[in-house]
């Protein structure tokens, strides 16, 4: 459990410093987000549909957009993070925005040492599950803190997104769809910034969607559906090609980008 500890350390300094960084980025575009613009994106919007009046918790919110683009909606809003930093700039906005969206710093393992409270909505989305190393937890905190009837909402890159080592060029197939072992990596910039003057140091695992689904309905939840996508919302592996909506895919189209999966509690 140490050795987790100090992996979740290095990831928490690594997404620190990303703060700064990502905050200046065309691809988070902050001016035009203050200026009104929301950062959900289609799969989301589709899934979740009217919010307003409901409650919210958004797990891995970064520094707040998409926490912050519900609460503009109507949604009451709670966000959780591991960085210290990306949560005070998201508090930062709350304030600057006057929306009532509440954040908290703490590891995703830790939601029900600092959260009590049952929820219309359980959000996570785009590079979440790769830093947690058990889902089964995860399952577990979800369906605790989802009301009965209560939704649970994730979109993800595709486990065969992460199956490639993409700091080889090109991208080679290296990594397990079911492995166990932690996948460290170190390189420089961000995904947000490649040029940014940072190394991220990060730590993650691999996930199948069977792990995901089982996790899920273990936990009580019952799955409305899992859906698989060839397009991606952000353009952040290589080679994507735009589409004519926005969004991104492989040239050839041989294996989805992105996993969508809807539940609730009975």
């Amino acid at each position: 459990m140490e050795e987790i500890n100090d992996f979740f350390e290095t990831n928490r300094e690594t997404w620190n410093e990303k703060v700064s960084h990502h905050a200046a980025s065309e691809m988070y575009d902050l001016d035009a987000f203050k200026q009104g613009r929301s950062s959900l994106k289609k799969y989301e919007l589709d899934a979740l549909g009217e919010v307003n009046g409901k409650s919210l918790l958004h797990l891995q919110c970064h520094f707040g957009q998409d926490t912050l683009s519900f609460s503009r909606m109507g949604a009451r809003c709670t966000g959780i993070d591991i960085s210290d930093k990306a949560i005070k700039l998201a508090q930062q906005l709350n304030d600057e925005l006057a929306l009532d969206a509440h954040f908290i710093c703490c590891n995703t393992y830790d939601v029900n040492k600092h959260i009590s409270e049952a929820f219309d909505i359980v959000f996570t989305s785009y590079g979440v599950i790769g830093w947690l190393p058990d889902l089964k937890p995860w399952g577990k905190i979800i369906a605790s803190r989802l009301k009965p009837g209560g939704t649970f909402f994730m979109a993800e890159f595709h486990p065969i997104v992460w199956m490639f080592d993409y700091l080889e060029e090109p991208p080679k197939l290296k990594y397990g769809y079911h492995q166990k072992e932690v996948i460290y990596e170190e390189y420089e910039g961000t995904y947000a910034d490649e040029r940014a003057p940072m190394t991220s140091k990060e730590y993650g695992w691999n996930h199948g969607l069977g792990e995901v689904v089982t996790a899920l309905t273990e936990a009580g939840l019952e799955i409305e559906y899992l859906k698989e996508h060839e397009a991606s919302p952000y353009d952040v592996l290589p080679n994507l090609v735009a589409t004519e909506n926005e969004l991104f895919v492989t040239k050839d189209k041989l294996y989805p980008l992105i996993f969508t999966i809807k539940a609730t509690k009975p």
